[in-house]
């Protein structure tokens, strides 16, 4: 007896779905390890944090850096993901030829509420396979800044990260790869309870 298999999907193919029109104007979807998903709409909490940290972010990394709001970054060989944020290298033709790549990634955001087991469980383990070295996670249903580095393989061949670290909303973080610049986390987090 012959087991049926989910049709798994390239990144090419995924592309070709796109031009072709399949996904209907304003579907939110990535590819995820071959798997298209429909990602979850976004909350009113979620939708005013990612305008505070798009305003801090804009603000403190102004010419230094690419800053996307929920575009796709490649993740070779079956995803294509599209988190809240990338912080990526200038490059000259900002990325028309091609969506960021992991080499070209410097931090990777996701705001989570009702996904945050999703981005703790399928991101967290997809971008430490890719080698990003930086991802965090705004925790909206803790109100915590959750800070993963130094991606690796476990034994059991499956990826995380070394170091977790835990910031509240009354502190402020180092931005990576960008010395000395801070984001104060009082302005990212919404002020009005959940």
């Amino acid at each position: 007896m012959t087991l049926a298999t989910a049709k798994r999907f390239t990144i090419e193919e995924y592309h070709r779905l796109i031009e072709l029109g399949f996904f209907p104007e304003g579907d939110r979807t990535e590819l995820i390890q071959g798997q298209i998903i429909e990602k979850v709409a976004k909350g009113k909490p979620h939708a005013v944090c990612c305008m505070n940290l798009n305003k801090q972010l804009i603000v403190r990394l102004s010419g230094q850096a690419i800053i996307r709001c929920q575009d796709p970054i490649t993740l070779p060989p079956h995803s294509e993901a599209e988190p809240d944020f990338s912080i990526v290298r200038n490059r000259e033709d900002n990325y028309l030829s091609h969506h960021p790549m992991p080499d070209d990634i410097v931090l990777v955001i996701e705001i989570a509420d009702s996904s945050l087991d999703y981005d703790r469980q399928v991101k967290l383990p997809l971008y430490g396979e890719a080698g990003i070295s930086d991802y965090w996670i705004v925790n909206l249903l803790e109100k915590q800044l959750e800070i993963y580095t130094t991606p690796y393989q476990k034994s059991t061949g499956t990826f995380d990260y070394r170091q977790k670290q835990v910031k509240l909303p009354n502190e402020t973080v180092s931005i990576p790869g960008f010395e000395g610049l801070i984001l104060d986390l009082n302005r990212v987090f919404p002020a009005i309870s959940l």
